[in-house]
């Protein structure tokens, strides 16, 4: 089983379902979907929200390594993506030498606000852990009073790791930032950095029309009379 955690905001409830959905058309193995629900981890997570944070799960994120009983693999994303390929190529990188594996972006943004009006900030390591591969029981560190005192940058930062060369490297056709890398079609997760195509102001960005195409195909399926 493929053990999936993404991130749940209720402003981008359509992108979550969306995003699972193009999950598992694709997969060739079972996959296993857990959103990231703020009011589902009352008895966990308990921090109050940041000024500076974007979405409900900037945090909570971090507590998926606990939620796997600090066993297995897990995989984290970010809500705001679409998956064009089978989620099995990327669970199929696991290695054991790892406490995590992500896309080591140079991300520095230009713009001051992205998404609805939220602020851009910029630090080392950003949006590195917008996709995540947890090799769990070397993650420890991240219980749930450490995640719920321990500041931002912190935990997108790895310091909770005794080395970063516990930080494995996953390809970037696996977190694919739209805005910021050259359009490709060589792409096998895509990441609206920015904003989606759920709102209006992103409804024409790269691959826009991949996602409504997936969402189409989602809603026919919901819409098919019963046999």
């Amino acid at each position: 089983m493929i053990n999936v955690f993404i991130g749940y905001d209720p402003r981008e409830a359509v992108a979550f379902s969306v995003l699972a959905h193009s999950m598992h058309v694709r997969a060739s193995e079972p996959v296993s979907i857990t959103p990231l629900v703020l009011s589902a981890l009352r008895g966990v997570f308990s921090r109050e929200r940041h000024p500076l944070q974007s979405t409900d799960f900037a945090f909570t994120r971090f507590l998926v390594p606990h939620l796997s009983g600090y066993e297995g693999w897990s995989i984290f994303t970010d809500c705001d993506m679409l998956v064009l390929d089978d989620i099995a190529n990327l669970w199929r990188l696991r290695d054991d030498r790892y406490a995590v594996m992500v896309v080591k972006h140079d991300h520095q943004p230009r713009e001051t606000i992205k998404f609805l009006d939220q602020p851009q900030t910029q630090y080392p390591k950003k949006n590195w852990s917008s996709v995540m591969l947890f090799n769990n029981s070397r993650c420890t560190a991240l219980t749930p009073e450490y995640v719920n005192r321990a500041s931002g940058l912190e935990l997108h930062q790895f310091k909770w790791l005794k080395s970063e060369s516990l930080i494995g490297e996953l390809p970037r056709r696996w977190n694919h930032l739209v805005g910021y890398y050259a359009p490709s079609r060589d792409v096998s997760l895509v990441h609206y950095t920015l904003g989606g195509p759920y709102f209006q102001e992103y409804r024409d960005c790269e691959y826009a029309e991949e996602w409504r195409q997936e969402l189409e195909r989602m809603l026919a399926c919901t819409q098919r009379a019963p046999a």
